[in-house]
């Protein structure tokens, strides 16, 4: 489990979040948390960055 953290999204991007959580909810049979879906795309987009 990680950290518990408080973070600040524009309404655009919280819109977006949730479409794409709608749509995994919609072809998984588990449940989808908010956090799942920012992690995952936090996770592809920190990919396109080398550190």
């Amino acid at each position: 489990m990680g950290d518990r953290i408080t973070v600040v999204l524009n309404v655009g991007n919280i819109e977006k979040l949730r479409n794409i959580q709608a749509k995994m909810i919609r072809t998984s049979t588990k449940s989808i948390s908010f956090s799942h879906v920012l992690n995952l795309v936090v996770s592809e987009g920190l990919k396109k960055f080398k550190v």
